[in-house]
C-alpha cells in the first residue's frame, strides 16, 4: 500500500526486546552490540533451514475458488456464489477452516469500529486532540461524515448456504471479520475439502469510510443519476492462511494490518452493466462476448506497439459515461498461483496497453495495462502505462522475471493499493476554469511514485508472500527501498525514494518503536514500516556490503521465497548467508531496537614519534616552546619598554643563561646509544625506519551517542587541500560500543587539518553538527511569522463550520474537502 501522508497512530504500546535469560551481563557495563541473533530467531528446522531458505519439507496450503458474482450498479450491491477446495497439503489434520470476512470491519459493532479512539495517538486522522488535556479536542467533518455513512447504511456479509460439496449444511461461526468452518469429517494431510456459500454485500463509499476499496461517485456527469468507479478488493470470503510457523493466522482485520493469504487458482465471473469495462486479476478468458472487434484489434495491435494503444479511447469512454443501460454482461477471467483476487469496472474508463518483453523472446509476454476515466487525462495518456513497463524492468533485476500475463493500473478513489496483477491508483488531473484538464508537477511526480510502488508490490508481497498482517515491514519497507531504485532509473532529478537523511527526525524521537512491532501496535506506521526499514536496505547496499554483495543476496532472497511465505527471520539469514557477511548487529540495531546513529567525534590528537635521539628530540621541543603564545605579561612588560634585569646587570648571566634546557649533552646522547644497542635487531630495523619516515599519527576519539553501532565513515582533509576518504567497518565498536579511538597515520608532508565523520550523509546519522572535527559553524534560517490562532478559537471556528453543514439542506449534494 501506498501512503502519500500517513498520520495513523495508535493510544499505547508496549514492545520489550529481552535477551536470553541464560545470557546476562550481571557485572559492568558491557553491552554486547554483536550478540548473535540465534537467541531471538525461531530455531531452524525441516520447513525452514539455518540458511534462510524453505527447508527440505517446506510445505504451504492451497486454495482454489470458483466464483460467481454480480454488480447491481444501483444498489451499489454485490451478491455472489463461490466454491473452494481447500488443499491441506500441512502434516496436521484439521478439524476446522477459519476464512477472513474483511468486509465485516465496517460494521459499526467491528472491532476497528469500537476501539477508534478520538484524537491524539491511535487516532487515524479524523479527529485531532489538543496539545493538552485542557484544551478543547476538534472534530473533523470526515469523522461525522464516515459515522453517518455507517448509520445509514447497512454494512458487513450476508453469508448463507455454507454447503459442502453433497450440498449438506456445514456449521460455522462468525468472530468479527473471521469465520470458522466445522468440517464434518477431520481432514487429514494430502487430502482437500471442496465447499461452497453465497454472499453479498453493500459497496462501501471509499471516500466516506477510508477504505482500501468502494465505490466514487461522480454526481457532475452528463448521465442522470451520475456514475461511479467500482474497486473490488477484500470483497470475498477468503481462507485464512495455515502456516508452519503460527498454524490459522486469524488476528482480527481492524485495519491497518494487512493480508496474510494462500495461493491458489482462480475461475471468477464478473456480471456487470454492459456498457461497463473492466480490470481484473487474471486473464480475460471470453473477449468475443465483452469486447468489440476493434477493441479486440487494437488489444493484438498493442502487444507489439511501441508506445501505448487505446483498447477503449477518451472519445469513447466519454460517449459511453453519458448513457447508462439495464442489459448486462458476464466477464470471465482465469488466474493461476495467486494469492488474492481485485477488479475494477466503471463505464467511464477508457483503456491503453502495450506488450512488455522480458527477459528476452523465450519469456512469456506480459501486458501492461491502464485503466482510467476522463479526470485522468494526459497526466495518465503519458505515465502509467510507462511505469508499469519501467517497473517490471527494474524488479526483474533485482528478482525475477515477471511472471504473470498482465500488470495493470487502475484509476480511482484509492491513493494506492495492490492485489496480484492489478493496482489502484489515486492521482488525477485538475479541472480548469475553462474546461480543460491540466496537472502539478506534485501530481506528476506521485502517479510515477504509487505506481511504481504498487506494481512493485506484485513481486513484494503478491508473490514473495510475506505475513503483512505481523510484518508490515517486509513488504512495505523493501518495496520502499525498491521503488526508491526504479525511481531513480527513472529521472534522479525528482526526488525519488528514502535516503538515510530522511530517518533521522523518526529516529530520535519517542514515537518510534522497533520496526518488528506488529502492525496494528505501531505508533506512526509510515517511518516505522516504510521509511526506516527502506532507509537501513538502503545503507546496507551503498555502505555496509557494497551493491555486489547485496544485490546478489537479494536476488537469492527473492527467488528462493517466490510462491512462498518467508518470514523475517528467512530475510535476515538469507542476507547474511549468501553476503558472507555477518549482518546480526545491523539486524539488531536497526530492526530490534529504537536506538539511533550518532556518531560523535570528540577529539582528534596529534602524536609524534619520540625518536631518542636527543639531537632531534630537543630541537622539536625547543621549537613547540617558540610556538606557545607569549605571555600577556611579558608582551605587555615588553611594550611598556621594561627592562629584564639579567639585561641590566649582564655580569651575572652564567651557562644556563646562553643555554636552554634543550641544549644536548653528551649525557644525553650516551643514553640515546644504550638505548640502540638495546633494541633487538628487528626492532632496531623498525625503529630506525619510523624515524626516517617521520610520519604523522592522529588518534581519533569517537563517541557512540545514539547507540546504534554503525561504520565509522571518515573524510580527512590535508593542508595541501586534498582530501582522503577512510572507511571503518561496525566491528570497532565490538569491545566498548560506547566509546573508540582510532589511530590514523598519514605522510610527513600530509598535515590534517580537518576530519569529518559521514560526509555524504549516509549512515543516518541524525546530529551532524559532532560529526566535524574542528567544529563548524551551525547554519539555520531566520523566518517570518505571525502568530497562529489560539487553539480554543480554532475550536470554536470549526465547531460553527460544522453547525452550518449540519444545517444545510441534507438532500443537496455537497463536496466535503476537509480530509
Amino acid at each position: 500500500m501506498f501512503n502519500k501522508l500517513i498520520t495513523i497512530s495508535v493510544l499505547s504500546f508496549s514492545v520489550l526486546i529481552t535477551a536470553n535469560a541464560s545470557i546476562n551481563q550481571t557485572k559492568g557495563s558491557f553491552e554486547d552490540k554483536f550478540r548473535q541473533l540465534d537467541e531471538s530467531l525461531p530455531t531452524p528446522n525441516v520447513y525452514r533451514n539455518a540458511a534462510g531458505e524453505p527447508g527440505h519439507e517446506y510445505w504451504q496450503q492451497q486454495v482454489d475458488y470458483q466464483i460467481k458474482a454480480k454488480l447491481d450498479e444501483e444498489k451499489r450491491r454485490i451478491e455472489a456464489s463461490q466454491t473452494m477446495t481447500y488443499h491441506n497439503n500441512s502434516p496436521d489434520t484439521l478439524k476446522y477452516l477459519w476464512m477472513q470476512l474483511d468486509q465485516n470491519k465496517f460494521k459499526d459493532d467491528s472491532m476497528s469500529a469500537t476501539t477508534t479512539t478520538f484524537g491524539g495517538i491511535g487516532s487515524r486522522g479524523p479527529a485531532t486532540a489538543a496539545a493538552s488535556s485542557d484544551k478543547p479536542a476538534q472534530l473533523s467533518l470526515s469523522a461525522l461524515r464516515r459515522q453517518q455513512f455507517v448509520e445509514d447504511n447497512v454494512l458487513g456479509y450476508d453469508i448463507t448456504n455454507v454447503k459442502d460439496k453433497r450440498g449438506n449444511s456445514l456449521h460455522y461461526v462468525i468472530v468479527g471479520t473471521n469465520m470458522r468452518i466445522d468440517l464434518p469429517t477431520h481432514l487429514k494431510p494430502g487430502k482437500k475439502v471442496t465447499f461452497s456459500l453465497d454472499f453479498a454485500f453493500n459497496i462501501v463509499e471509499e471516500d466516506a469510510v477510508s477504505a482500501r476499496a468502494g465505490y466514487e461517485h461522480f454526481a457532475d456527469d452528463e448521465r442522470e443519476g451520475g456514475n461511479d468507479i467500482f474497486l473490488l478488493a477484500q470483497w470475498f470470503p477468503r481462507l485464512h492462511s495455515y502456516t508452519d510457523y503460527e498454524a490459522w493466522t486469524n488476528k482480527e482485520f481492524i485495519g491497518r494490518g494487512e493480508f496474510t493469504l494462500e495461493f491458489g487458482n482462480y475461475e471468477v465471473e464478473l456480471t456487470v452493466p454492459a456498457d461497463h469495462i473492466v480490470s481484473s486479476t487474471g486473464s480475460l478468458e471470453n473477449p468475443k462476448d465483452v469486447l468489440t472487434s476493434t477493441q479486440r484489434k487494437r488489444l493484438k495491435e498493442a502487444e507489439t506497439a511501441e508506445r501505448i494503444v487505446f483498447v477503449v479511447t477518451a472519445e469513447e469512454a466519454l460517449e459511453n459515461e453519458k448513457e447508462g443501460t439495464n442489459k448486462t454482461k458476464t466477464w470471465k477471467f482465469k488466474a493461476d498461483n495467486v494469492r488474492d483476487f481485485a477488479w475494477a469496472s466503471s463505464r467511464k474508463f477508457m483503456w491503453d496497453a502495450r506488450g512488455h518483453q522480458q527477459g528476452g523472446s523465450e519469456q512469456p509476454l506480459v501486458m501492461a495495462m491502464s485503466f482510467y476515466p476522463k479526470e485522468g487525462g494526459d497526466l495518465w495518456k503519458k505515465y502509467s502505462t510507462e511505469s508499469i513497463i519501467h517497473t517490471l524492468d527494474v524488479y526483474s533485476r533485482f528478482s525475477f522475471d515477471y511472471p504473470y500475463p498482465v500488470a495493470q493500473s487502475v484509476n480511482g478513489p484509492v491513493g494506492g493499493m495492490e492485489y496480484p496483477m492489478i493496482t489502484f491508483n489515486g492521482p488525477r488531473t485538475e479541472l480548469q476554469d475553462d474546461g480543460s484538464r491540466t496537472y502539478s508537477q506534485a501530481e506528476k511526480r506521485f502517479l510515477i511514485g504509487v505506481v511504481i510502488h504498487e506494481i512493485g508490490h506484485i513481486y513484494f508481497p503478491m508473490i514473495v508472500n510475506s505475513d503483512e498482517r505481523q510484518w508490515t515491514w517486509m513488504d512495505e519497507g523493501l518495496n520502499s527501498f525498491l521503488d526508491g531504485v526504479a525511481g531513480r532509473e527513472w529521472d534522479p532529478t525528482i526526488p525519488w525514494g528514502v535516503e538515510p537523511r530522511d530517518i533521522t527526525d523518526y529516529m530520535k524521537s519517542t514515537t518510534q518503536v522497533p520496526i518488528m512491532t506488529q502492525s496494528d501496535s505501531v505508533l506512526r506506521l509510515g517511518p516505522n514500516a516504510y521509511t526506516k526499514p527502506a532507509a537501513a536496505l538502503n545503507i546496507l547496499r551503498e555502505t555496509v556490503l557494497g551493491r555486489e554483495l547485496f544485490d546478489f543476496a537479494f536476488k537469492e532472497y527473492a527467488t528462493r521465497w517466490k510462491y512462498k511465505r518467508p518470514t523475517p527471520s528467512d530475510f535476515f539469514r538469507t542476507m547474511e548467508e549468501a553476503s558472507g557477511v555477518d549482518l546480526d548487529w545491523f539486524w539488531r540495531g536497526w530492526f530490534y531496537s529504537t536506538d539511533h546513529v550518532d556518531i560523535s567525534l570528540d577529539n582528534v590528537y596529534k602524536l609524534r614519534l619520540d625518536t631518542k635521539d636527543p639531537d632531534i628530540d630537543f630541537a622539536r621541543q625547543r621549537q613547540e616552546e617558540l610556538d606557545k603564545p607569549l605571555s600577556l605579561t611579558d608582551e605587555r612588560n615588553k611594550a611598556e619598554g621594561k627592562k629584564l634585569w639579567v639585561e641590566r646587570f649582564p655580569d651575572i648571566k652564567d651557562f644556563y643563561d646562553e643555554n636552554d634546557r634543550f641544549t644536548v649533552t653528551n649525557k644525553e646522547r650516551n643514553k640515546y646509544y644504550k638505548f640502540l644497542n638495546g633494541l633487538k635487531p628487528w626492532e632496531k630495523t623498525a625503529f630506525e625506519r619510523a624515524v626516517k619516515e617521520d610520519k604523522n599519527y592522529y588518534v581519533l576519539e569517537f563517541s557512540n551517542i545514539g547507540g546504534l553501532v554503525m561504520p565509522i565513515i571518515l573524510e580527512l582533509t590535508f593542508e595541501d587541500g586534498s582530501k582522503e576518504n577512510q572507511y571503518i567497518p561496525a566491528e570497532i565498536w565490538r569491545r566498548t560500543p560506547k566509546a573508540v579511538s582510532k589511530l590514523i597515520i598519514t605522510d610527513k608532508n600530509k598535515e590534517l587539518v580537518s576530519v569529518t565523520v559521514d560526509p555524504r550523509w549516509e549512515t543516518a546519522d541524525v546530529d551532524t553538527h559532532n560529526n566535524h572535527y574542528p567544529r563548524q559553524i551551525i547554519k539555520s534560517r531566520i523566518e517570518a511569522y505571525k502568530r497562529k490562532k489560539s487553539t480554543s478559537k480554532v475550536a470554536q471556528d470549526l465547531m460553527q463550520d460544522i453547525k452550518t453543514e449540519l444545517n444545510k439542506d441534507t438532500g443537496k449534494k455537497k463536496k466535503t474537502e476537509e480530509e
